[in-house]
């Protein structure tokens, strides 16, 4: 018996090791994985005519790279073996892009399609992907829509928000059924007494008189034979804005009662089709939720709930007929892209007790989300939970910072509050459904004694639910938490769109999220977030090109803060998106916006200057030249749309914005640039830093402008001396020629002012200004962030390169700050797993660098940085002197696999 277990053990072990190097059972050798469509995974509910395919590889064997692919599209699970019945067969494409388009005859709309992708390699070798994926179109055009747009036929002012239901028989058994649903405000949707779907705030923020995005849902499992109920909650969002705003959205021009517009459709296990339509059949009532602001809070009186009202038990008999209404606007789009979720929870929180009817609960970080409150207590308590990121000496929630952007209405909408309303039957939960906020403390106040303790409150961070796809580790533990700060930042500040501040402001301001867009790219896979966002930008455009400081907008911000440094976002995020995506289609979509944005400026700027604009904005001491920086952004976007005309094939363009580009920084040049000296302008870090940055100084200038920069830090005492714009710049313009060890002392600065300065006073995400102190300081700003980016295309040495987008091609050039014993850098790109590490022992570095699949990198190293000995991952690839004879001025180029370099430094 023992031999025979043993024979079996031993063919056991043969059969093991001959499918694995056969890649037969477990998986292909450079088989494709993580396929997506329009960037996300099996989505349902896509509108585009030409949707987009993406995958990665998982080889890392030197020398194979892709050079082919196909693609097989079916509306069966299971691929026909008769090629003829697939729905679209791209036939064998080739290319190294592990993205494809869709060209095959028009789909249908509500139809899942099933898709694959097989992939040739250099070595003649085809795999394919192991299991097919989907996706689902959703309505696709604007005829599709047989449903009414219904509300309760109530005035903007009425405040309670109204309740929708509508009872439904179903007498077959159902194969599958979908709702797609939009609404003039924010809705939530409940079948047979649950809510649908584990995100918020839907739809996501528009131009509401220009679009509106509907959302699908698969509710094959939430409704059967029988009777049925659907229920819908509207809250008023940025719709119907009844707060007071600065931003003027209470005078919105699209400003209306909450409505909404929803078909079900169901398909039978027999082959036969319902569909339900919103219509004036539905019926509604005002409902517990009594005041509703995604600006303030909401307030909630659990007296008048409405008692199984998303279910058939409920008494409809004094609910009101809906009202047909007319739509918001003449399109409804696909809201396509990663919604807003829970993404943390926080329980067991620091509760500390103020008096007999006040608490304190403090969270181990400032997030932006919301706060469930769960208590029993008499009918008729009224509980006021005011959120904040600070408090006072007597342990107060302080709002002094942010409360002139609020009109409190004597206490009836008090800023970033919530309340709620006993109705006194047992233990009762509330937590807002329309709102959500910017906050660290939760002062929870009744309006009598109360027992409170830590069990009574959880807190949820919501955000835009993108997938983390960077990360760093270093020796420095400031290093380490600025880093995770400005992460916290960034999520905190992506609610469908990227906005500036959750607690004051929730605005989309341009120059903020396009100063941090790498950041925002290194760390997290948030391309849908911004092709929405771009949509958002061609809809506030105007005729001339001009657009608004902040998008979206009714009306605000077209005539101050919307100057070429801050709306360059229409030029710089579609080209940033490109590089890192090797996406066309960002380009292709906003070309024309482009052109009409920056002809516009150039219809202002005869002599190739202008200062339309903030310029650096909230700077430490120094004020730059506005004129010089904001030409400066002038500048880029020429040469941007000179490229991008480049890569789509306009030629006459390429000529016209190359010309323009180069008169613009011959005019900067000549204006600004002392040439015998090395300075720009009155030689401020801002302003020798952003010449530098965007590449116009002079080559033979170059070093002695650089030169100039580090001893005008070294004169601020090794402290930054700019704002936003400055920000961007500095740290790289000293990096990239030959200061990256002062950078990085300025960096890692604890004292007035830098980065350290808001950690070491407690802080865990970034700030909007240098100084705490300020009136009006909001303590969770994304606008300072791209320090993050620094830390991955410096410290960690990671770059695109512009010739090979996607991160096909990979410009690496690490550089090892004496200051700094070890770092690591993972970015997990749109071509796969890239990783940086290095470790000081002495003299010695030790470098490790991952190349994904079907990638290749240039190394660059400092001059008197000597490679003494590499290593591979790969056994059978020993790196030898004549590998390291190819290390040039074009660097050493490296293909796909895990090396191991000992450098002398």
């Amino acid at each position: 018996m023992n031999k025979i277990k043993t024979a079996i053990f031993r063919i056991s072990v043969i059969l093991f090791v001959f499918f694995l190097g056969s890649g037969f059972a477990f998986g292909q050798n450079n088989s494709p994985v993580f396929l997506r469509c329009e960037y996300l995974v099996n989505p349902i509910g896509i509108d585009t005519e030409n949707p987009r395919f993406t995958w990665k590889l998982t080889d890392q064997k030197p020398h194979i790279k892709q050079v082919a692919y196909e693609i097989l599209m079916s509306e069966e699970a299971h691929f026909p073996k008769d090629i003829n019945r697939t729905v679209w067969q791209s036939g064998k494409i080739k290319s190294e892009k592990t993205l494809a388009v869709y060209t095959g005859k028009k789909l249908n709309p509500r139809t899942r399609y099933y898709w694959t992708v097989s992939i040739w390699d250099n070595q003649g070798n085809k795999t394919t992907a192991q299991d097919p994926v989907f996706f689902e179109t959703g309505m696709m055009n604007m005829n599709s829509w047989q449903a009414k747009w219904i509300n309760d036929g109530k005035d903007t002012t009425i405040q309670p928000a109204p309740y929708f239901r509508k009872e439904i028989t179903l007498k077959k058994k159902v194969k599958s059924a979908r709702i797609y649903i939009t609404a003039g405000g924010l809705f939530e949707l409940h079948i047979n007494g649950k809510k649908i779907g584990d995100d918020f705030l839907n739809p996501m923020f528009t131009r509401f008189d220009k679009r509106n995005l509907y959302v699908t849902y698969d509710i094959t499992k939430d409704i059967s034979v029988g009777n049925n109920t659907i229920g819908v909650i509207l809250g008023n969002g940025w719709y119907n804005h009844q707060s007071w705003s600065e931003w003027d959205f209470h005078k919105a021009i699209w400003r209306n009662r909450p409505s909404f517009c929803m078909e079900m459709h169901i398909v039978n296990t027999d082959g036969s089709t319902e569909a339900v339509y919103s219509d004036n059949t539905w019926k509604t009532t005002l409902g517990p939720i009594i005041f509703n602001s995604i600006y303030t809070g909401e307030h909630y009186d659990a007296r008048k709930e409405l008692t199984g009202w998303d279910t058939d038990k409920c008494d409809d008999k004094e609910w009101e007929f809906a009202t047909i209404t007319n739509a918001p606007s003449k399109r409804i789009t696909a809201q396509a892209l990663n919604p807003i979720r829970i993404v943390d929870e926080f329980h067991h929180l620091e509760c500390t007790k103020i008096n007999d009817s006040m608490y304190l609960y403090k969270l181990p970080e400032n997030i932006a989300g919301i706060s469930k409150f769960r208590v029993q207590g008499e009918r008729g308590t009224t509980f006021r939970l005011k959120h904040g990121e600070t408090i006072d000496k007597d342990n107060r929630v302080d709002q002094s910072t942010i409360d002139i952007y609020s009109d409190q209405k004597d206490g009836k909408d008090p800023f970033q509050t919530d309340i709620f309303i006993l109705k006194g039957e047992g233990i009762e939960e509330f937590a807002p459904r329309f709102n959500y906020k910017g906050f660290q403390y939760i002062e929870v106040a009744a309006d009598r004694p109360v027992k409170l303790n830590a069990n009574n409150l959880v807190a949820y961070r919501i955000n835009s639910d993108v997938r983390a796809i960077g990360k760093i580790k270093s020796s420095n533990e400031l290093i380490n938490k600025i880093w995770a700060a400005t992460n916290r930042s960034y999520l905190s500040n992506l609610q469908g769109y990227p906005t500036d501040c959750p607690q004051r402001e929730k605005n989309g301001w341009t120059g903020d999220a396009h100063i941090a867009i790498e950041a925002a790219l290194f760390n997290y896979d948030a391309i849908t977030i911004y092709e929405k966002w771009l949509v958002d930008h061609r809809d506030a455009q105007l005729e001339n090109g001009v657009l608004p400081a902040i998008i979206p907008t009714s009306t605000w911000g077209y005539t101050w803060g919307n100057g070429v440094d801050w709306t360059s976002s229409m030029i710089i995020i579609p080209w940033t998106l490109y590089l890192y995506y090797d996406d066309t289609r960002p380009l292709l979509q906003n070309y024309s916006y482009m052109k009409r944005y920056l002809d516009y400026i150039t219809s202002i700027s005869p002599d190739g200057l202008t200062d339309w604009g903030l310029g650096d904005w909230v700077p430490y001491k120094t004020i730059a030249n506005k004129e010089l920086l904001i030409s400066l952004y002038y500048y880029q976007d020429a040469l941007i749309l000179s490229k991008t005309a480049q890569i789509l094939g306009y030629d006459s363009d390429v000529v016209k914005y190359s010309k323009l580009a180069e008169k613009i920084k011959d005019a900067i040049n000549n204006k600004f640039l002392d040439r015998e000296n090395g300075i720009y302008a009155t030689g401020s870090q801002a302003e020798l830093s952003n010449p530098l940055y965007w590449k116009i100084v002079p080559d033979e200038l170059k070093q002695k402008v650089a030169d100039n920069l580090a001893k005008r830090v070294i004169t601020d005492n090794k402290h930054l001396d700019v704002g936003l714009l400055g920000s961007k710049t500095l740290l790289g313009a000293l990096s990239d020629n030959g200061h990256a060890d002062l950078a990085f002392e300025v960096a890692t600065q604890t004292t007035y002012p830098s980065w350290g300065w808001w950690i070491a006073n407690g802080a865990t995400t970034l700030y909007e200004t240098w100084k705490i102190e300020t009136q009006t300081l909001s303590r969770n700003h994304i606008m300072f962030g791209e320090i993050s980016a620094w830390f991955y295309n410096t410290l960690g040495g990671i770059n695109v390169d512009e010739s090979d987008p996607g991160f096909h091609s990979i410009i690496v050039k690490p550089h090892f700050v004496k200051a700094l014993d070890s770092f690591k850098a993972e970015y997990n790109s749109a071509n796969g797993l890239i990783v940086s590490s290095w470790k000081r022992e002495g003299n010695i570095i030790e470098y490790r660098i991952t190349i994904p699949a079907n990638s290749t990198a240039r190394l660059f190293l400092k001059t008197g940085q000597n490679i003494e000995s590499v290593k591979t991952g790969n056994p059978e690839r020993e790196l030898t002197k004549k590998l390291l004879r190819g290390y040039d001025s074009n660097g050493l180029v490296l293909t796909a696999g895990s090396y191991f370099f000992k450098i002398r430094a």
